[in-house]
């Protein structure tokens, strides 16, 4: 009987995760047919030789049927797979790579540099918005760096056509300590409180909406710490619930993987994949990967909606009623989910960085906590215009 079977509520608790389903799952062998393009398979992990395959990338046909096996791997095989020489040509990457340097060197000067959501402070150097960032200071470097075609088509073939891309340079230095291990964005990037109140269907959806992947800027042996990785880990639904859990991190370190890369080099996996970033045990590789976060097309509302004016308008009537006992709390949540933004999300993560290492403060965060304090609308007013300056700076 699986986890979903269990569960009356509709709900995924940390309490209902079950580490023998989930070691069920995880310790089963890739069969060869579910990867019948990749070159060879190591530790459950297909590895694609993109050299082989350029032909197969300019052909509609070949292409889609290329497509479709790598959507299959993600979603119902390993989760994860490697693009070898993805770039023919490495010239792109050590361009980019002088450009991110250059970077990373200005804004440690400016400010001391970008957080990580899941690693200790100081252990690495991040650039957040390298996407923009590179194009705006080498636009003929950013050209030549998004000039690829595979990426496109991995891209494509988890979230479709018109897909929005992101990405972040993560720098680990000799001595980097590894990240815990976790899942990714969306709900990997909430609270475990926060992601329990989201119905178990939609822990389905979450990782259908991003793919994660990343650019190897160097050669990275095991030594240096390429991402620990767990295949089959992302068939475990309840698994934004279950990654936080002690017994089921310890279980990860035990058997998770790691495959070294090369530069030009190219991983992608699904985002409920269990992984973390590695410690940085060698002496002199100063591992660098871009992060690619890219995003459904679909993750937008129908209407452009004024929130914040809509926020302002609203916060002297909801303070009033609440002070007086004419609202309770339910309906007051119903007013501001109705009114405000819910979500962190997309923001300037240089301005408003992760509170608590995951995700910065709501709109609607902070509308409740300025009516349930019963604060000066003028005082909101300013709160929330220097919330969405951050946000949009």
């Amino acid at each position: 009987m699986t986890v979903i079977e269990n569960i009356s509520s509709g709900y995924y608790d940390q309490t209902d995760c079950n580490l023998g389903d989930f070691s069920d799952l995880v310790e089963q062998a890739m069969r060869p047919e579910t990867a019948p393009q990749a070159s060879q398979v190591i530790k459950n992990i297909p590895m694609y030789d993109v050299t082989h395959l350029r032909s197969s990338l300019a052909d509609p046909k070949a292409r889609r049927l290329l497509m479709a096996e790598w959507a299959h791997v993600l979603l119902h095989g390993p989760g994860v797979l490697v693009l070898k020489s993805t770039y023919a040509d490495t010239t792109p990457i050590d361009a980019a790579t002088s450009v991110y340097n250059a970077i990373i060197e200005h804004e440690k000067a400016a400010n001391g540099g970008g957080a990580d959501h899941f690693a200790a402070a100081g252990s690495n150097d991040r650039i957040w918005n390298a996407l923009q960032k590179l194009c705006e200071v080498a636009p003929e470097t950013f050209v030549q760096y998004f000039a690829n075609p595979a990426i496109d088509a991995v891209c494509e073939a988890w979230l479709g056509p018109n897909y929005q891309m992101t990405a972040q340079i993560n720098l680990v230095h000799p001595g980097g300590k590894a990240q815990q291990a976790h899942r990714d964005y969306h709900l990997g990037f909430q609270t475990a409180e926060i992601s329990a109140t989201y119905p178990a269907h939609v822990h389905d959806l979450s990782p259908l909406l991003t793919l994660q992947g990343g650019i190897a800027h160097c050669d990275m042996p095991v030594e240096s710490g390429p991402t620990k990785l767990l295949p089959f880990s992302q068939l475990y639904r309840p698994g934004y619930a279950a990654w936080r859990r002690d017994d089921f991190r310890s279980y990860f370190e035990k058997h998770h993987v790691q495959v070294p890369l090369e530069k030009g080099d190219a991983l992608f996996f699904n985002p409920a994949l269990f992984h973390a970033a590695g410690e940085n045990r060698s002496e002199s590789v100063h591992r660098m990967v871009n992060l690619l976060q890219v995003s459904s097309a679909f993750g937008r509302a129908m209407e452009t909606v004024d929130r914040v004016r809509m926020s302002k308008l609203v916060y002297p009537i909801l303070a009033r009623l609440w002070e007086n006992g004419g609202l309770t709390e339910s309906e007051l949540d119903a007013v501001i989910a109705s009114t405000a933004e819910g979500y962190s999300f997309p923001t300037n993560l240089d301005t408003d960085p992760p509170a608590n290492g995951l995700a910065p403060k709501t709109q609607q965060a902070l509308l409740k906590e300025f009516v349930l304090q019963n604060l000066s609308a003028p005082d909101f007013d300013t709160q929330l215009d220097a919330q969405e300056n951050k946000r949009l700076a």
